[in-house]
């Protein structure tokens, strides 16, 4: 089946012809760039807020920051509203996935280093990408991109059992980000950035009971309120809209191939925000993985 979108149409809600222009001349790699760096930007501080918050209280405060913010500008309510009935199931399934997606991620980063989480999010696409596959240059390119994806994950699995538990959780629930995130880019309700906006409601609506206890003590402390809205915006606005911009004009093969340069990002962003300094092996696997998706070839269009 070709796994290939049609192209954007900018959300009247959300834009105006600028945005619209903007969306669409810009090459889609670009949209995937800034998705991949925001992407473990917001989560790499929001670890610095977890002593504050806690892990899922800091989840909640990440949905529902973004439900916030997608509400007044893509009116989820209207969206879902004028969806049919399988529309309407797909963004309850997306906004299911993105509740427990974003609560297993960070439960998994209390746990374990952020490269280590990103990698393992890595390995559940791998499926993704072979199923699109088209030829033996880019099958040498998932080979090469996976090999280095195997030296960030390293051999230490058995440190510990429960943080990978929810990594891999994490990893299984992002091919379902992946596989659902395209179907709404291209879903009968509007466009994707729309439906990406109702199902966040559908997220917040999912997560509401789980964190909002943890999450109280941020109501009473205004910095650390604002510091909570910031990782929300960098990690469920700004990538997430992105990622829609990227998957309505990428082979959803090759938008799972250069998702392992998450990896890379994860990798990088640990250093500089939470100082975890990678090894050799480390910087060896990222230049494997930038390697794989420079020699990837996407399909035509």
């Amino acid at each position: 089946m070709d796994d290939r979108t049609q192209a954007p149409t900018a959300s009247p809600a959300l834009a105006g012809p600028a945005f619209a222009n903007l969306a669409t001349s810009l090459p889609p790699h670009v949209w995937f760039c800034v998705s991949a760096v925001f992407h473990y930007l917001g989560p790499a501080f929001a670890v610095l807020l977890f002593p504050h918050v806690g892990v899922l209280g800091m989840a909640w405060l990440r949905i529902a920051t973004a439900a916030l913010i997608f509400a007044p500008l893509t009116r989820p309510w209207t969206v879902f509203a004028r969806a049919d009935r399988s529309t309407r199931l797909l963004l309850l399934a997306f906004g299911a996935c993105l509740a427990v997606m974003n609560c297993s991620f960070y439960l998994a980063l209390d746990r374990l280093p952020i490269s280590l989480v990103a990698a393992i999010e890595f390995v559940g696409t791998i499926g993704v990408a072979l199923v699109g596959l088209r030829s033996p240059r880019n099958l040498v390119a998932l080979a090469v991109a996976v090999a280095g994806t195997l030296l960030l994950i390293d051999i230490k699995w058995s440190s510990d059992p429960v943080g990978l538990s929810w990594a891999f959780l994490n990893g299984a629930l992002f091919v379902g980000y992946i596989v659902l995130g395209h179907r709404v880019a291209r879903a009968g309700a509007g466009d994707g950035i729309a439906g990406l906006g109702a199902a966040m409601t559908i997220a917040f609506l999912v997560v509401l009971p789980v964190g909002f206890t943890e999450a109280l003590p941020a109501f009473s402390a205004p910095q650390l309120l604002l510091a909570a809205i910031g990782v929300g915006i960098c990690s469920s606005v700004i990538p997430y809209i992105c990622d829609q911009l990227a998957m309505s004009r990428l082979p959803r093969s090759s938008f799972a191939l250069m998702l392992s340069l998450l990896p890379v990002t994860a990798t990088l962003i640990g250093v500089v925000v939470l100082q975890q300094i990678p090894s050799l092996t480390d910087c060896l696997g990222i230049t494997l993985v930038v390697a794989g998706v420079a020699f990837h070839k996407p399909a035509p269009g």
